[in-house]
C-alpha cells in the first residue's frame, strides 16, 4: 500500500495520529505527516481507518 497526506489540504486535525499512531504523526505545526519509513503503512490494519477518519480528506491510500 501507499499512502499520501496532501499537506495542502491537512488542517491538522491529528484523527490520524490519534487512530494510526504507528503510522502518523504531527509535526511541529500540528500538520499530519507520516513517521520515517511508514508510508507504505507498515502492515497498520488501522491505516484505512485513519483516512477515513480525516475531516478533509487530505489522505489517500492506494493499493502497490
Amino acid at each position: 500500500m501507499r499512502i499520501r497526506i496532501d499537506q495542502d489540504r491537512c488542517v491538522g486535525a491529528g484523527m490520524c495520529a490519534l487512530t494510526a499512531p504507528s503510522v502518523f504523526t504531527q509535526d511541529d505545526d500540528g500538520f499530519s505527516e507520516l513517521l520515517e519509513g511508514r508510508d507504505d503503512g507498515a502492515g497498520d490494519p488501522l491505516v484505512r481507518e485513519a483516512a477515513r477518519a480525516c475531516p478533509v480528506r487530505a489522505i489517500t491510500v492506494a493499493d502497490a
